[in-house]
């Protein structure tokens, strides 16, 4: 199937089927050439401050000079960014990328249980956290290789008197900043200025240098970092360019970034591939304030918007939406979850522009397939494969499934990861031996070549676009005393696509469901908190002992009495 390549023939008139993957050595590469075409440009904004193309250009030089001459960084160090949307986040990205380093981004929601475990496991030196979170790394750090914490607030780059008055308010007002103690912690402003005391070296970036180490989870419950290396995500860049054609000005586009840049499609998508196009990132800090968000919207004209299904229902049910001028909009792209179709009609109603389905994975930096930019109504579909990939299904022996039939997903591209971070076993278990990355994700394709998500092999539970492994949660709660037994499974959710629900045996008698809550937030990030607690005298086990998840999700029918 893959080798015939059926979705060619609904391809997009003109579309090339291949990308050229040598036209830029490095993500560096690419920036640079952005920053040539549009130096004058406003390249980011956030808070009604915009940074141009220039700007980022020299502040990105100074931090990575920073990191490289002041703190003697060698080339391949781990750097960690832990930090909403903000005009930090692209200077940080660009610098530590310019300086041959590898960016680990962290969510910023993570407890410290989480950090700890990603800064050990990367080996991150280096830790850029928003003041919002310094109590969280305070707490995690004792124990881990990090050597270096660059502490900022919020609205530390937006100026005078505007910023002042974020951070303060933030502090004093919301009471979102916690206490924290860092001894030796440096202000990121003050890396800038001392960032120009040394000469930036020319550093020489390999293809195949790591990028970027973007953490998934995995049904083991680890959380592993997918290694994504410049080429990974230039191919990317690439295969988005020709997939847009001439959809899209260059230099004129501006799109409203509201999903967060530690995230792999809002990295990929927004900051990196309308860098290259010359665009504007609108950065939104809180899309969660879906009111302030919606203001935000009135006062901008935009030309794109990418988010996940539960983003664009919350802002479709949220009064003064259907205010907002669309009249510039020419993009809706949609991806992370399942775009529901009474959502994607509703937008095309309100906008009018059709909300475009695509798909992808951290592993594949992300875009595996995406629909037709020209799509002019929701077809269900994931699209057809972006150039210079192939797609093909196989069962479970591998054998590749005639058409129509149902099997495991698997890409082929220069967009999939070189593996998982000192992983060779978890690495083995989803790129065989040919090479085909295997999703976990169960899909059909058409006559035309299009793909369709029908479900999901692992137990993958997928919260708002993102990934919660069930392992996790259930190892979590499984350190509670009073906890016999747990398993965690994904139901359906209106709002978040799924959300966790967990089945709990108890040692204790007096355990109660708001405990069990208590505890996970303690330790779990909020999407991965199980919503629903069901308590259970047993949980249903092979012959082995080994919990049966699917049947705690499809229990069988009641037995009829004879």
């Amino acid at each position: 199937m893959s080798q015939e390549r059926p979705w060619f023939k609904s391809y997009p008139q003109g579309v090339p089927h291949e990308v050229d993957l040598d036209e830029y050595r490095s993500i560096v590469s690419v920036l640079d050439t952005a920053i040539e075409k549009f130096r004058d440009r406003p390249a980011f904004t956030n808070f009604g401050k915009a940074l141009t193309y220039g700007e980022i250009d020299t502040l990105s030089r100074r931090f990575a000079a920073y990191l490289l001459g002041e703190l003697k960084l060698k080339k391949g160090d781990r750097v960690a960014i832990m930090m909403p949307n903000c005009l930090q986040y692209p200077i940080a990205i660009f610098g530590v990328l310019r300086a041959g380093l590898t960016v680990v981004n962290v969510n910023p929601m993570y407890t410290p249980r989480e950090l700890k475990h990603q800064l050990n496991d990367s080996g991150a030196v280096v830790l850029l956290v928003v003041d919002n979170f310094g109590k969280t790394v305070q707490e995690a750090m004792a124990g881990t290789p990090l050597k270096h914490v660059i502490t900022t607030g919020l609205g530390d780059l937006v100026g005078f008197p505007k910023g002042t008055v974020i951070n303060f308010v933030l502090k004093y007002v919301k009471k979102l900043i916690p206490e924290y103690d860092i001894p030796g912690a440096v202000r990121f402003k003050d890396t800038l200025t001392l960032g120009q005391l040394h000469t930036l070296p020319d550093v020489e970036i390999d293809p195949e240098d790591i990028a970027f180490l973007q953490y998934t989870g995995g049904t083991t419950g680890v959380s592993k970092g997918a290694m994504l290396t410049h080429r990974n995500l230039v191919a990317n860049m690439q295969q988005a360019g020709v997939w847009i054609g001439n959809g899209l000005d260059y230099g004129k586009e501006v799109i409203i970034t509201a999903l967060p840049l530690y995230h792999i499609f809002a990295l990929t998508a927004n900051c990196l591939v309308f860098m290259k196009l010359g665009g504007l990132n609108h950065l939104i800090s809180n899309p969660r304030d879906m009111r302030g968000f919606v203001k935000e919207l009135q006062g901008t004209r935009f030309t794109a918007v990418t988010g996940v299904n539960t983003l664009f229902n919350g802002l479709l049910n949220t009064p003064g939406f259907d205010k907002v001028d669309f009249s510039s909009l020419k993009l809706t792209l949609g991806g992370g979850m399942a775009v529901q179709r009474a959502v994607a009609d509703r937008w095309k109603k309100v906008t009018g522009v059709p909300l475009i389905e695509a798909y992808g994975l951290t592993e594949t930096s992300p875009a595996a397939c995406i629909n037709p930019m020209d799509l002019k109504e929701y077809n269900g579909a994931i699209g057809l494969p972006v150039p210079s990939t192939d797609i093909c299904l196989k069962d479970d022996d591998g054998n590749l499934v005639p058409l129509g039939e149902v099997g495991e997903l698997c890409v082929k591209g220069p967009q999939v990861m070189k593996g998982y971070w000192q992983r060779p076993e978890e690495t083995a278990k989803v790129i065989d031996d040919d090479g085909w990355l295997h999703t976990g994700d169960m899909a059909k394709m058409d006559a035309d070549g299009f793909f369709y998500i029908v479900d999901r092999k692992k137990d993958m539970i997928l919260v708002s676009g993102f990934n919660v492994y069930p392992n996790e949660v259930e190892d979590v709660i499984a350190g509670l005393d009073g906890v016999l037994e747990v398993a965690a499974i994904g139901v359906p959710d209106e709002k978040s696509g799924e959300a966790v629900k967990v089945f709990v045996v108890k040692k204790d008698p007096a355990l109660t469901e708001d405990r069990i809550k208590a505890y996970c937030r303690d330790n779990l990030t909020g999407y991965k908190q199980p919503r629903y607690v069901e308590f259970r005298t047993e949980l249903p086990k092979t012959n082995v002992g080994k919990i049966l998840r699917k049947e705690l999700r499809n229990p069988p029918p009641p037995a009829v009495a004879k």
